[in-house]
């Protein structure tokens, strides 16, 4: 065999070995990528279907390494940027007051505040220009309740603090719950990580499988 022909041989298989191992970076890569997204996607249909909204699902992200180009070795990361809310629902937490004293749950009557933003009972009281009433009830959840209100007309329906004519006759003022108050609060678990990781984890191969070109 000549020198030359050898040559040519050993060049065909380079290309040859060449063109599997790229093949096969890219194979693994995506792999990697449809599982990551795949995972990331099932956790935020876990917190959309609990009811929890989009924007506490949003927090789960996707990394691919190494980032912007192919590797035999790819890892895929999924991780939340609210590790600690994702936890108390996946983990079903006991959740108390910092301050040891109450924990205040919104009724229907408190509304909610500017841009959506959660109401506490002080951001209700400042909005509204009033001070809540406490009304402690044995072996029952305590209330803070906002006095001298009126029920509104109209389809907007709620209530709203009455005139200083209407206080004075006192004629259709209702005192209405805004807060809860509870010593503390068990969440209920809602969501199943481990479950998500390890279904996506044996997918990983397939996927694998399924971006190996057939030629």
């Amino acid at each position: 065999m000549s020198s030359r022909l050898v040559a040519a041989l050993s060049g065909n298989l380079q290309e040859l070995m060449a063109a599997e191992l790229k093949a096969a970076r890219h194979a693994v890569t995506t792999g990697v990528r449809d599982a990551t997204d795949g995972l990331k996607g099932e956790l935020r249909g876990q917190i959309t279907s609990a009811g929890l909204g989009a924007r506490l699902a949003n927090t789960w992200r996707g990394e691919v390494y190494p980032k912007g180009r192919e590797s035999l070795g790819a890892a895929g990361l999924v991780y939340s940027r609210a590790p600690v809310v994702v936890a108390a629902h996946d983990e079903g937490a006991l959740i108390r007051s910092k301050n040891g004293f109450w924990l205040s749950i919104p009724l229907p009557a408190a509304g909610t505040g500017p841009r959506g933003k959660r109401i506490t009972p002080g951001l209700w009281e400042r909005m509204r220009g009033q001070r809540l009433r406490f009304v402690y009830r044995a072996g029952k959840p305590s209330l803070l309740v906002a006095d001298n209100q009126r029920a509104r007309a109209g389809k907007r329906g709620g209530f709203t603090a009455a005139s200083a004519s209407a206080q004075q006759s006192g004629k259709g003022l209702v005192s209405v719950p805004i807060f809860l108050l509870v010593p503390q609060a068990q969440l209920k678990k809602k969501f199943d990580i481990d479950s998500a990781v390890q279904h996506w984890e044996s997918q990983l191969i397939q996927n694998v499988i399924s971006n190996w070109p057939d030629e």
